[in-house]
């Protein structure tokens, strides 16, 4: 199984950006020192990008999500040596909600204070009320609605 998906490519091409800037390190947390084989360095950029042909799809799944995870914390040796908190970051995400990001897993501040202020609105109700009330007249989806949601739902806007 090679690299087919584009997030795919783009891990691969990273770890071997990193390797080819002496960057890419082996082993647990790095400490099996710097990797100075380029097979060794492909092999860790198909494990990474979960493309490997000797893990298991499962294992595949899981390593790509651990990646994910990885350069969304700014862990990986490019972003650590080049001091950037994201893969092609902005600020802290990848791309904000603003910029209709995908990947886009916080609220930026102005957000977040937006939906304080509106959830701290003066209706009487809080989320918890609304859903009883809902589960009352059994209304279908409310585990997942939001206070909004439940509100209009309920006919209470």
């Amino acid at each position: 199984m090679a690299a087919t998906s584009s997030r795919q490519k783009r891990i691969t091409g990273r770890v071997m950006h990193e390797f080819k800037h002496g960057e890419l390190k082996s082993g647990r947390a790095g400490k099996g020192g710097k990797v100075k084989s380029r097979r060794q360095a492909i092999a860790i950029a198909l494990e990474e990008a979960g493309a490997s042909k000797y893990e298991s799809d499962r294992r595949n799944r899981r390593n790509l999500q651990r990646t994910e995870g990885k350069e969304a914390q700014g862990r990986t040796g490019q972003q650590e040596r080049e001091g950037k908190p994201h893969v092609g970051a902005y600020r802290k995400r990848e791309s904000t909600k603003a910029m209709a990001g995908k990947n886009a897993r916080k609220q930026t501040a102005r957000g977040h204070k937006a939906a304080v202020a509106r959830s701290r609105k003066a209706d009487g109700h809080t989320r918890q009320e609304l859903y009883a009330k809902a589960k009352s007249r059994h209304v279908e989806g409310r585990s997942k609605m939001s206070k909004r949601q439940l509100e209009n739902a309920l006919g209470m806007h």
